[in-house]
């Protein structure tokens, strides 16, 4: 069995309420000073937590956290999604270690380059080619770039339903932060949605002979494609022309291995990888068809697209670790152990919520590799005060929980102590729905949805599940 760190200290679900976070809110006010939005992730920003109750963390091992104020935290969310084999793993850091020693950077590509090549390629259903990059935004854009210069055509259609996609233009001119993105790129990229093929027609109607791809996410924590809709636009693809690319940056070696379009048996042309590929260290890919990526080398007549070329693209460290991980899912089964952990929490979660007389108002949904949970207010509506103040009294109990996304690290002990913390919270929460308000339980503002226009607007959107990149 490969080996894992074991998570250290006892923190106690049942811990006295009101934590500190003094040095966490300390730094994070400072950080706010030197870094816009203070953390370099929306997703991972102060406005996502309780407000003073945003840890910075120091270190991590296994599923725990620990922060400035030392406080030991059970985590869930694991780098937003990137960590499946927990933190600090050892075998992957030890690969990571021993690909720095002999260099990280040079002027030809290394032998790691033609390794992880292959391993990838032979990983994912119907790859023939893959370029590696750093982040997620990097092979997206690239994907929509091939498309483009495959197709001679101009426009992309985006799963409209669904968060994200890229930070470049072409996608974020879609969504609400879009200032200083040029109308004409805005007017480029359409939406469709999901498990509507309708919708997709609808496009192909309105804009005949201009979309040059479509692109989506098979499934996500809480939708699952509908019987016949991902064949529906493999169909709808061959008859038009456009490119299919799936987006497996969360389902990618959480659903499975080879992707969720190894579990749905559907193909794309091309699909990109991040997050889970390198358990944290930065590595991305796309992948697909030859004759599609092959314009974007040398081995072509064609007008080349410039498809991807960045000094850090191929560094060993990150293709290191992505051969170290696919090692381990080799040696056992990674996904089978964060569905069998989750289908653990899932269940204590649901008594938990059951016993509190809080089922409706705290669901807990998804896939149990990727589980997320809602909050809904005395009137039964999504609600941000509610989310907020459940955030609040899980991390009051041990638990820092944006979502319930769990890891092969994630023990059985670390499941009883967040079903045992969530009872606490859930608690909390049932007082606030008989009140009708959470005013006199949550300390401070509630949380915003980090996609938003205004830093600070007058009403805060409702918002239920953590739907940010």
């Amino acid at each position: 069995m490969t080996p894992q760190l074991a998570p250290t200290g006892t923190a106690s679900a049942a811990a006295t309420p009101r934590r500190t976070f003094a040095a966490s809110a300390a730094a994070q006010a400072r950080l706010h000073e030197l870094v816009p939005g203070g953390a370099h992730t929306y997703a991972r920003g102060s406005d996502q937590y309780p407000e003073n109750m945003a840890p910075v963390l120091v270190r991590g091992a296994g599923a725990r956290v620990h922060d400035l104020d030392g406080n030991e935290l059970v985590e869930y969310g694991m780098g937003l999604r990137a960590v499946t084999l927990g933190h600090g793993y050892r075998p992957v850091v030890d690969a990571v270690v021993r690909a720095a020693q002999d260099g990280v950077n040079f002027s030809r590509p290394t032998v790691l380059e033609l390794q992880a090549a292959e391993r990838l390629v032979d990983q994912v259903p119907g790859a023939e080619m893959v370029k590696f990059a750093k982040n997620g935004s990097d092979v997206t854009t690239a994907a929509i770039k091939l498309a483009r210069a495959a197709t001679g055509r101009d426009m992309v259609a985006v799963c409209a339903t669904q968060p994200f996609f890229s930070t470049d233009d072409w996608f974020v001119g879609t969504t609400a932060m879009r200032a200083g993105i040029p109308e004409p790129h805005r007017e480029l990229t359409v939406g469709f949605r999901y498990n509507e093929l309708d919708s997709v027609r609808e496009l192909l109607d309105r804009y005949p002979g201009r979309i040059a791809a479509l692109i989506l996410e098979q499934a996500t924590a809480t939708a699952e494609p509908a019987p016949g809709f991902l064949e529906g636009l493999r169909e709808l693809a061959d008859r038009d022309g456009f490119v299919l690319v799936f987006d497996e940056m969360i389902t990618g070696m959480r659903w499975a291995a080879g992707g969720a379009q190894s579990v749905y048996g559907v193909r794309p042309d091309l699909s990109t990888w991040g997050k889970a590929l390198g358990n944290g260290f930065s590595v991305s890919a796309l992948v697909g068809r030859a004759d599609l990526m092959r314009p974007g080398g040398l081995d072509t007549d064609a007008s080349r697209p410039f498809l991807l070329s960045t000094t850090h693209g191929a560094e060993t460290t990150g293709l290191a670790a992505y051969l170290a991980v696919a090692d381990a899912y080799a040696e056992r089964d990674v996904v089978g152990i964060m569905e069998a952990q989750g289908t653990k929490l899932r269940a204590g979660l649901q008594e938990a919520a059951a016993e509190a007389g809080v089922a409706e108002h705290v669901p807990i949904l998804g896939r149990p590799s990727c589980l997320v949970f809602g909050t809904r207010d005395h009137e039964g509506n999504p609600s941000q005060a509610f989310r907020t103040l459940f955030i609040q009294e899980l991390l009051e109990r041990g638990v820092l929980a944006q979502s319930l996304v769990i890891s092969a690290a994630h023990t059985d002990a670390d499941i009883e102590l967040t079903v045992e913390a969530a009872r606490g919270a859930m608690a909390v929460y049932a007082r606030a729905l008989d009140a009708g308000t959470t005013d006199g339980l949550l300390r401070g503002r509630p949380v915003a949805p980090a996609m938003r226009e205004r830093a600070a607007p007058r009403r805060l959107p409702d918002a239920t599940l953590e739907v940010t990149p």
